[in-house]
Order: structure tokens, then C-alpha cells, then sequence
């Protein structure tokens, strides 16, 4: 069904360590708004969809958002690279390393590990696509909170592409809605 190429969608090529950093992108890789959910999300919607269309937007956005889940994992493994123990337990990432030493495990910056609980999903196209383009906005809103929080070039660049397809997601959705809605479907 998908083609995979062995390329991030946008370089990551971090070179300096940053573990508080690599704490707060867990957020964007485990957590309620983060791409892991996105991804689940869109493409459990998608069969809902009333036609060919909405399922086709669902699956393309979907698998981007695994793409954005590749990228966040390789930001936190390059911010994390060579840490040892006492520096991980010093940025608040102990109980992480704890259980999965230096491999990225779906949770958010708090910790809290990853559950379906947060998909969004009701069976109703329009009310899905609501959903939707809102949480394309809280995403972008993290993208933006992360940002302010690094001055780091190389992850900054990452994070602003990331930023910028929330929003184009928001406006494909936005559309499909409105299409949905003009078209009485």
C-alpha cells in the first residue's frame, strides 16, 4: 500500500544534546495531540468517509503524520545521543531511561505513556473533520510552544516544517468539510 523511501520528509541533523528538549518533544511523539495520535486517528476515520475523497485525504494525511512520527523520534534519539544515566536522571528522564533506556517509547513530556483513549473518532464525517482540524491547530500550537523553548538552528528548522504542514492539514480539512457541507453529502 505505501511505498516506503528510506529519507525523513525534512533533515534532521541535530548535533548538539539537549535532554530537556528531547523531553518536550515527547509530547509531539506520545501525546494527545501529538503525531502518533493524528496518524491512529485520521486513518481510523478515513472508512467513515462518504467517499472516495474524504477516505483518499484521511490516508494521505494519516501516513504523513507517520512520516512527522519518524522525524520527531530521530530529534528525540539525536537530542538524547550518548547520554549517560545521572544526565538523563537529571533532565527528568530517570524513570524513562529506567524502563527503555535510550529507545524513543510513545508517552508524553509528563511521562504518561500513550493510550487510544485519545483518538477522536465518531462516525460522523463532519464531526470527524472538526475534530480533525482542530487538532491540527493544537498541534501546530505545540509546534509553536516548542519553538519558543530552543534557539538551536538544526531543531528549529525540523519543528518549523513540521509546524507549517498543521497548517496546510488544517486548510485540506477545512476544505473537505466545506466541500462536504456545500455539496450536501
Amino acid at each position: 500500500m505505501w511505498a516506503y523511501q528510506k529519507k525523513l520528509e525534512f533533515p534532521v541533523n541535530i548535533t548538539k544534546r539537549d535532554l530537556k528538549m528531547a523531553k518536550y518533544m515527547m509530547e509531539q511523539y506520545g501525546g494527545p495531540y501529538g503525531e502518533l495520535n493524528a496518524a491512529l486517528q485520521y486513518l481510523n476515520q478515513r472508512y467513515t468517509m462518504p467517499d472516495d475523497r474524504g477516505k483518499s485525504l484521511l490516508t494521505d494525511i494519516g501516513t504523513e503524520e507517520l512520516a512527522h512520527l519518524e522525524m520527531i523520534a530521530t530529534m528525540i534519539h539525536q537530542l538524547t545521543k550518548g547520554a549517560t544515566p545521572e544526565e538523563l536522571e537529571n533532565a527528568g528522564l530517570g524513570a524513562h531511561y529506567t524502563a527503555f533506556d535510550h529507545a524513543t517509547f510513545p508517552a508524553n513530556a509528563s511521562g504518561v505513556p500513550y493510550t487510544a483513549a485519545y483518538l477522536q473518532t465518531t462516525g460522523d464525517y463532519i464531526a470527524d473533520l472538526e475534530s480533525d482540524m482542530a487538532a491540527e491547530q493544537r498541534a501546530r500550537a505545540t509546534y509553536e510552544h516548542l519553538m519558543d523553548l530552543t534557539d538551536d538552528k538544526d531543531l528549529l528548522a525540523p519543528l518549523a516544517f513540521l509546524r507549517q504542514r498543521e497548517i496546510i492539514h488544517y486548510q485540506r480539512f477545512k476544505e473537505l468539510r466545506n466541500y462536504y457541507l456545500k455539496n450536501k453529502i
